[in-house]
Formats: C-alpha cells, structure tokens, sequence
C-alpha cells in the first residue's frame, strides 16, 4: 500500500467512481472493504491520517455491550455478538479472547451479576466465547492477585474480546487495497460537487501538495463519525444536527498494576459507565469516562475531573493505589452519538448506527461502535448501490479475511499483528543490521517496523508511526517522545524528506504527544542520549 501509487490511480481515473467514501476511520474503511469486495469501484478520501480520531482512541474491546442488557437493547447486543465472533474468525492476527472478572463486594451483586451474564452467555449462542462463572473470593484473587481484598464476596467471569483498534484500521485499509480500492490519506474534502442539486462528487485536496482535485462518483458516502455534520452541511447549510459527541478518557499504567491475563470490569461507576482495568500489550489500560462535549476537536483532551475519576477508581479497586508519575499514557476519544442527551447525560444515548440519505443523494452513515463496523458497512453499500444504480452484488465479508490473516500469528511473538506479513517484517529487519535495534528499553518495537510502516502502511509522519503503526505513545508517551528523532530519521530516509523536515516532525511530535503525559510529569530532555541516537 504506497501514497504514490494510490495518488497514481486517482490521478489517472476518468470515469466516475462508483463510491467516494469520506472518512478513513473504522465505518469509513469497513465500507471500502464491503464495496471493493464486492466489485464496485472505490475511493476513500481520509483528511487526516487513517484511524486520526476516533478510532484509534477505543477501549480496545470487541463485545457485545454488557451495559446495553440493562438498557433493554437486546437486539444491539445481538447484533455486536455476532460481529463480535466473525472479527475473531475473520482477523484472528488481531482479535483474541479475554476473561473479564466482575468482582462482588455487596451481597446482592454476586447473583446479580451472574444472572445477568448467564443472558448475555445465552444471547451469544455459538458466536460466543467460553462461558460465564461463579467464583468464590479465593478463586476471584487467583484471576485478580491486586484486587482490593477488603470486603471481597467474590465474583464471576465472562468473555469478551479484544483488540489493537488503530492496527484493524490499517489491515483495513489494506484489505480494501488487496480488492482494488484507493485508499488515501491526508486527502481532505473541502467540498461536493453537484449537477441539478445532485451529489456528483467531491472537491478534495492533497494536504501534503496542495494539490485540488475533482472527483466523481455515482454516489459519495459521509462516514466521518463525530465529523458528519460538517460534511452534511456541506450539501445543506441548514441541516439539522445528527450528532452527539461523547467524550471517554483511558489512562496506561504498567502490568505490575494487575499481573496476570484477566481484566475487571465494574458494571456501575459513579457516572453510570462501565469502568474497565484491561490488561493490553503488556500494559494495564484502564477506563472510560463519558463526558458529553459541545464540540469535536480531532485532539481531544482529556479533563483534570476526568483523570482524578479513573485514578480514584483505580485506587478503589487495586491494592496499590497509582500516582500520576506511575502512569504511562492517558489519551481521549470522542463517541458519535445518534441523538440529542437533554439531561447533559450521555451514557444513555444509543449506541446503534444511524444511515441517512439526503434529498441530494448524499449517504450519511454514523454512530454504532468498533465492534459493529461490518454490519454498519453492509448496511451502507446495499443502500448505497440501489441509490447509485448499480448491479446488485451480495456482501461476501461475513467470510473475508482480513488482510494478515494468519490461524497462529501469535507464533511470531512481538510481531504477531502484521499476522501473515510478519515475515516479511522480520526480513526487512534482518537485511540491515541497524533495523534490528530495538526503539528504545520500554518499547517491544525495532527500528524495522517503522521503515516498514513507510514503506507499507503509508505512514507519512512520526506521529503516524509511533500513534497509530506503532502503539508508542500510548504504550509510554515520555518514551515515544525520547525516539522521535530517530523515527523522524527513519522517516525522512524513506520518504525522501531533508533533515529540516525531520526537525519539523520532532517538534510537532513533542507538543502532541505532551497532552498524553499526566500534569505534573516532566517532558524528556530533547537532547537526551536516547532522544538523539541513531
């Protein structure tokens, strides 16, 4: 997957493209793979880089939604269930297993909850993981050892899922490729074209030259997320609001927080959310909040009310209570939400998709979750291709692997997520020695890795590296900003960039990636040992 050669095909297409797609984070590319699969011409058109937003920015969960069966939406935990077991069958590299312990410290909760699960074990059917259980105190500490014992009845596990989200946005946007589609990032549309008040395309603009460009298309889908009232105004001023955003926070610490495979998860915090302390890549991520914001910010921060929430609750439930210096990362994402929350309270808002096609043609899709982005895309390509026209072909993604596709990836240990490239990663790092190095001492990732991002995965900045090729920033943040030199070395050397361009990268990266440190923790030294090696 190269820049180039995608601005190449673009460049050289007249014809109208059947679908334009606005948007490369998880609807977005789900509806590239869902439309080139099927045979249909395809572009997708990111502004920014792919995964930028919300998508990179999840719990890093594939579930059904435990939450939804007390709401009473049975049918949206049905649906998730059942997406749930086709992304572990379809991306096994990328998707695994995990058990969840509900710990019980009242009386009633132990019952509660197991009756609960033994529903959701039920709703699940054959797409279902193991199946839930009863634990004693005994049994909860075994899963659990830093759970906060005082008062511990005990607890019951269940399983769900989980994922690395910016690495299924990426073998994404690769399996679109694989079928044909171009995908391009750092394209932004600025506009739509109409003929007699029909969408008959896009105006666009190259980020990285400059470059405009009008596209057509027999029908243009918005799937920008928490963005999709722009672009909706684009066709109409007047269009009414559709979105609601939602802001939830995570904050990383180290394993050593809780050791062992097993995450907690409190079906009740004092907001109303769920609260989740998930072991993830050898980290401890733990989350979410859900605070409702008046406007998207494509970096959004997260609140000092926030923080203090997680970092309360952390205490609450571990034995060892975190202080700001032991955090690793803390990092916010913004939910579309379909509707409008009068009380100001947002966790209760549905999280279903929502399709719109305006009177102009313009197809709007929005809202849903990572865990639902196939269903949501097939939804958006049957409607879309009648709109369009087009010959009626059925969806073949229930059964399409996805990109790195691979039944035992975890043979290739730290590269077990490029799952059936990994071998050809592990070449490239064999081939020049340097390659090998690894990035730094509290980072499982080789100087290789980012040379193949540039070269496959078109990685165009070190933030694209070390955010969302890599998971650096959120892995160790001071970390990822004491190697961005040598990423923006790496970088310059394969993308043909000047050592001013790379001095550029270093000080974009650094103010980023400082909204991810706690208050209070000091920014690496730039002239650090490790900041400039290499």
């Amino acid at each position: 997957m190269n820049r180039d050669t995608m601005l190449d095909a673009l460049q050289g297409t007249t014809e109208p493209w059947d679908f334009v797609i606005v948007g490369g984070g998880a609807t977005g590319l789900g509806c590239a793979v869902e439309a080139a699969s099927r045979g249909y011409r395809t572009l997708l058109l990111e502004g920014h880089d792919f995964a930028k937003g919300t998508s990179s920015r999840s719990t890093k969960l594939v579930h059904g939604g435990v939450r939804y069966l007390k709401q009473g939406n049975v049918a949206l935990v049905l649906e998730a269930l059942k997406e749930r077991g086709l992304l572990l069958q379809n991306a096994p590299h990328l998707v695994t297993d995990l058990p969840f312990v509900v710990p019980s410290y009242d009386w009633w909760e132990g019952p509660f909850y197991g009756i609960g699960l033994k529903v959701y074990d039920l709703l699940a059917g054959r797409s279902g993981f193991a199946t839930s259980e009863r634990l004693s105190k005994e049994e909860t500490l075994q899963h659990l050892p830093t759970l906060e014992p005082d008062g511990l009845r005990g607890g019951t596990i269940y399983y769900d899922g989980q994922f690395d989200d910016a690495r299924l946005a990426i073998a994404l946007a690769l399996t679109a490729a694989d079928h044909g589609a171009v995908v391009l990032n750092y394209v932004k549309v600025v506009g739509l074209l109409k003929a007699d008040g029909v969408v008959v395309g896009v105006e666009a603009r190259d980020e990285e030259t400059g470059d405009e460009h009008e596209i057509h298309a027999r029908t243009v889908i918005n799937a920008t997320g928490v963005w999709a009232d722009a672009v909706r105004q684009m066709d109409d001023a007047d269009a009414r609001s559709l979105v609601t955003a939602s802001q939830g926070v995570h904050l990383v610490l180290p394993k050593s927080f809780l050791p062992g495979e097993a995450a907690i998860m409190v079906p009740k915090t004092d907001d109303g959310r769920v609260l989740f302390a998930i072991p993830w890549q050898d980290r401890l991520l733990v989350g979410t909040t859900d605070t409702p914001v008046p406007e998207a910010d494509l970096e959004p921060r997260p609140l000092a009310e926030e923080l203090d929430f997680l970092m309360r609750h952390a205490a609450r439930y571990l034995v060892e209570d975190p202080e700001p210096a032991d955090v690793l990362s803390v990092f916010a994402g913004l939910r579309p939400l379909v509707g409008k929350a009068d009380d100001g309270d947002t966790a209760g808002i549905s999280r279903e998709h929502t399709l719109l096609i305006s009177p102009s043609g313009l197809v709007t899709i929005t809202g849903g979750k990572w865990t639902t982005y196939r269903k949501m895309a097939e939804d958006t390509i049957d409607q879309a291709a009648t709109l369009a026209g087009l010959e009626e072909r059925e969806s073949v993604t229930k059964t399409l692997h996805l990109h790195g596709f691979h039944p035992t990836a975890d043979a290739f240990g730290d590269l077990q997520e490029y799952g059936a490239d990994a071998p050809d990663v592990q070449a490239l790092i064999k081939a020049i020695p340097a390659y090998a190095e690894p990035l730094h001492p509290n980072l499982a990732i080789v100087r290789g890795e980012i040379a193949w991002a540039a070269r496959n995965e078109m990685a165009r900045t070190v933030e694209d590296a070390l955010s969302r090729r890599t998971r650096a920033l959120l892995f160790d943040a001071r970390a990822s900003i004491e190697v961005a030199p040598v990423v923006a070395a790496l970088l310059a050397e394969e993308l043909g960039h000047d050592d001013a361009w790379a001095a550029e990268q270093v000080v974009a990266y650094r103010t980023l990636a400082a909204g991810y440190l706690m208050d209070g923790v000091d920014l690496p030294d730039p002239n650090s040992a490790t900041a400039t090696s290499g």
